[in-house]
């Protein structure tokens, strides 16, 4: 059976510069979920034109950058990851080419093949992230997944992270016996009737 090898990490886009190139539906879907989760995100979108819903997504975030002129490698130089989200196969490609010999990381949108990284179906409650992936396979089940676990997550779970953070800052001993007592208190979370 194939089995998903993806490492899931989460990134501090606040801390990194993105580039997006491509202004259209895609790009529009792709910035607004950068900033959905992150919205002090450093973002630079380069494109030859912008669909009028890019101006209403990036409005009020100070860290986004709208450039309108047609990609050229320069664009990548400082960028920790890069997003190719146009609608020219071939334009995505030469995006990639130029990424991988950069050696920053990149995600071609619609092309799996092309991507080091994927964005995946994001569930959030709180400080409670949820990522899910289904290696490149199917977001439409992942966004399937993402509406399950929505429903199904208590809305008050905020409160009980607050309060266990709380108390792990005053538990005392080594790690293994914080790790004991952390365990124990959240046990009521995973118990079966």
């Amino acid at each position: 059976m194939e089995q998903n090898h993806l490492f899931p990490i989460f990134l501090k886009l606040d801390q990194l510069q993105v580039l997006v190139v491509g202004g259209g539906n895609v790009g529009c879907e792709k910035v607004g979920a950068i900033l959905n989760n992150c919205p002090a995100a450093r973002v630079t979108v380069v494109a030859t034109w912008f669909a009028p819903e890019m101006a209403g997504i990036v409005e009020g975030f100070p860290n986004v950058t709208l450039v309108e002129k047609p990609f050229s490698c320069g664009d990548i130089f400082g960028k920790d990851l890069v997003i190719a989200a146009t609608a020219d196969r071939d334009l995505n490609y030469c995006i990639w080419e130029k990424s991988k010999a950069a050696k920053v990381l990149i995600n071609v949108a619609d092309t799996p093949a092309l991507c080091d990284f994927y964005l995946s179906s994001v569930v959030q409650k709180g400080n409670l992230k949820i990522a899910i992936s289904t290696n490149g396979k199917s977001p439409t089940i992942a966004k399937r997944l993402k509406e399950v676990l929505n429903e199904s997550i208590p809305e008050g779970l905020e409160s009980i992270l607050q309060h266990l953070h709380a108390i792990r800052d005053r538990l005392k001993g080594d790690f293994s016996e914080k790790v004991r007592k952390l365990n124990e208190l959240t046990s009521v979370l995973v118990k079966k009737d």
